[in-house]
């Protein structure tokens, strides 16, 4: 089958993942979206490469090359709306098509919007069938442009299908402006790609918001203005990551406790510093991205894991959200405490539960560059439905993370995606413990890499028939495992 995919790599930077591939096409419209920090100051070169892809291979060598562009990320921020548009080259001699870029500054809407959808009557399109619909979400832009934001599954044989829920940030569906109009398509699937178009009907975020009811039954236009059936919307929830069911935890919540849980017992006094970032704090709403959960500006540190979802709680109820999400000062906060404590006798871990924003990559970069040098690890536990490409390039699995031309000493980020550990049948236990495991699975080699980089030996533990004295007892209990 003939697919598209492309490629987009900075200078000195590793190449960024690929976007989905699109079977079949000559005009693909990607949905994978990528968040770059934007330096007005800077000239920030991109590349973009476009393949025919042939097979699964994820070697790139092993399809067709159809042609690149070099721009600026400022080209496409200067551009007329944001909008860029610019020939393929790369090909001596040939026309490789157009590629159009287009930016737009994310707002900082962290809500997330959970719809179902149903179809009434649609228009039948295959000869010896019925119909396989599908729809296609667009979020209009300022210039009257639409930019696709989300497809759902296709539906079988059917002229009445009912699609799975679906679960949208705010801002990639209207970038938190809940007047701004969504627009939706509906097709009919096709093998070959040409798929069969159905009918199109817009709405917005305040509409959909009103749940189900008779606002939100949508007559699909077709072709000529004729009625190509009618969508409706089964239901509409929309809450916050941070969302506090009284039944049940949070992604936050279950990430902090599975981590935590475990961790904790490596501590001798149980008392940990958590920080918030990202948020207007009280009483004049200055934006913070380094406050006390507990609010205690002077001892941040929470008793034990109840502590600190206690103090998580209390502070969502007197913080306000608010962006843009630096990490760079939490990473900086405990190089601090870790760059002067390094004979070995403390290793710390930081905790990092995020939604995959981050505003400061280049600050976040250079501030674990240089805590790779000391007794520190860093976990980062992503929640949500977002794309963590920014997160998969700090873990530096692939590719040792760099600030400035110089690579990090060790590997200190492990970073996991909390939605692939969740279980189907609803069994959190099960999820957090899966976690747990694979999230901590490094840190014991990393501690022991950076004893062995600075010649720590391990101490020696009193013969199992003595009693420890006051002076081993309380170094017993402090010692890393």
């Amino acid at each position: 089958s003939f697919s598209l995919s492309f490629s987009l790599s900075l200078p000195l930077c590793p190449s960024l993942p690929s976007t989905e591939v699109i079977d079949n096409t000559l005009d693909p419209d990607f949905v994978r979206k990528y968040i770059l920090d934007y330096f007005f100051e800077e000239k920030q070169n991109l590349r973009f490469d476009v393949y025919d892809i042939d097979s699964k291979s994820p070697d790139l060598a092993k399809h067709d090359f159809l042609g690149q562009v070099f721009c600026t990320l400022g080209e496409i921020v200067g551009s007329p709306a944001s909008r860029l548009e610019k020939p393929l080259g790369g090909i001596l001699g040939k026309k490789c098509g157009t590629i159009i870029l287009s930016a737009e500054e994310l707002g900082n809407c962290r809500v997330i919007a959970t719809m179902q959808f149903c179809a009434h009557k649609l228009d039948k399109k295959d000869f010896f069938g019925k119909s396989d619909p599908f729809m296609v979400f667009y979020r209009s832009n300022e210039d009257g442009t639409c930019t696709i934001c989300h497809k759902t599954e296709v539906v079988k044989n059917t002229l009445n299908p009912v699609w799975q829920a679906i679960s949208i940030p705010v801002r990639a569906l209207c970038n938190g402006d809940f007047d701004r109009t969504i627009k939706a398509e509906v097709y009919d699937w096709d093998r070959d790609g040409s798929h069969d178009f159905i009918g199109e009907f817009t709405t917005s975020y305040r509409d959909l918001s009103r749940g189900q009811s008779q606002f939100n039954v949508y007559e699909v236009s077709g072709e000529e203005g004729r009625v190509g059936g009618r969508v409706t919307l089964l239901s509409f929830t929309s809450t916050s990551l941070h969302y506090m069911n009284p039944y049940q935890m949070n992604a936050y919540a279950m990430a902090l406790k599975a981590v935590g849980e475990i961790i904790q017992d490596y501590d001798s006094d149980k008392m940990f510093p958590a920080l918030g970032f990202g948020a207007k704090l009280p009483p004049d709403g200055q934006v913070s991205h380094e406050f006390p959960l507990n609010g205690n500006i002077e001892n941040p540190y929470c008793n034990g894991m109840e502590g600190i979802l206690e103090a998580y709680h209390q502070s969502l109820k007197t913080v306000q959200l608010y962006g843009p999400t630096n990490f760079a000062p939490v990473v900086n906060h405990v190089a601090k405490y870790a760059v002067a404590v390094q004979d070995g006798s403390q290793y710390f871990v930081l905790l990092i539960i995020t939604d995959g924003v981050i505003s400061d990559m280049a600050q976040t970069k250079e501030a674990i560059v240089n805590a790779a040098k000391l007794p520190m690890s860093i976990i980062i536990v992503g929640v949500g439905q977002a794309e963590f490409d920014a997160m998969v390039e700090l873990d530096g699995d692939d590719i040792r993370i760099s600030s400035r031309g110089k690579l990090a000493e060790r590997d200190i980020v492990q970073f996991v995606p909390f939605r692939d550990y969740m279980d189907r049948t609803g069994n959190h236990v099960l999820s957090m413990a899966r976690l747990a495991k694979d999230v901590l699975a490094e840190i014991p080699e990393q501690l022991i890499l950076y004893m062995k980089s600075r010649g720590i030996k391990p101490c020696l533990l009193p013969p199992l028939n003595e009693e420890p004295g006051p002076e081993d007892q309380d170094h017993a209990q402090t010692t890393p495992v």
